[in-house]
């Protein structure tokens, strides 16, 4: 099983302290097959500039070429209520899989793509909560949230069956922690934001929701790391029969 990096705790907090961006009322659909929110943009000296908010005072700044379109987004509810919201096609699949059920699952595709179980059980917990009717905003689907076009590069022909979904998370995982030399930061913003915008920041893009995602499934890594460790000790002491002193 490969070793991925382990994120101080004092690099997590500064990405953790940036909260993520406000809903904005645009979707910018970029030709990688991932997508980013604003509230508005405009072309400004040959680039197209994404506003996160109504000022503009911060924003993303692309090139018109990584764009394939723009949408407008209407305000929704709450975004908590639209990721867990169910879609139509998946109402006959089980929402919520047992403990057991998605550990068994995580722990296959893990050991099929070399990715540690902790890990991809981390990116289930950021990206669905555990939710196999999962969609969000963008369109991602099921437990690993894959866009419609990286389902489809990965053979995935329907994102909201549990096992396909994680076979195909799982694997696209594997062939980012490869493009980036197991640097786990790396690798997640690209799950998150897509590779290009990795590559083209050379880091961690400098987008709110990237990088709060980035640290939230970093810290849950490390504490699942940390409890299977504690608990392979525990076993081990327990396997040791006590030493009894020689008359």
């Amino acid at each position: 099983m490969r070793k991925v990096f382990l994120i101080a705790l004092g690099t997590m907090a500064g990405l953790a302290g940036l909260a993520p961006a406000a809903h904005a009322g645009e979707r910018i659909l970029l030709r990688n097959g991932f997508d980013l929110r604003c509230n508005h943009h405009a072309q400004v000296e040959g680039h197209v500039r994404l506003y996160t908010s109504r000022s503009e005072d911060n924003y993303i700044e692309l090139l018109p070429e990584e764009i394939a379109g723009v949408e407008a987004v209407p305000d929704p509810p709450s975004a908590a209520a639209t990721r867990a919201s169910a879609a139509p096609s998946a109402s006959a699949l089980p929402a919520k899989l047992s403990a057991e059920d998605l550990r068994q699952m995580l722990t296959q595709a893990g050991n099929e793509h070399n990715v540690d179980m902790n890990l991809l059980a981390s990116v289930v917990k950021a990206e669905s909560a555990g939710n196999a009717h999962a969609v969000s905003h963008a369109g991602a689907r099921g437990l690993m949230q894959l866009m419609p076009a990286t389902a489809t590069e990965l053979g995935v022909a329907d994102s909201f069956k549990p096992e396909e979904n994680v076979r195909g998370g799982a694997s696209y995982l594997d062939a980012l922690l490869t493009r980036y030399h197991d640097n786990l930061s790396l690798a997640l913003a690209a799950y998150n934001a897509g590779p290009a915008a990795v590559d083209k920041y050379h880091g961690i893009p400098p987008y709110r929701e990237t990088r709060a995602y980035v640290a939230r499934v970093i810290h849950e890594f490390n504490r699942r790391v940390g409890i299977h460790e504690a608990q392979a000790r525990q076993a081990i002491a327990a396997a040791v029969p006590p030493s009894h002193g020689s008359r």
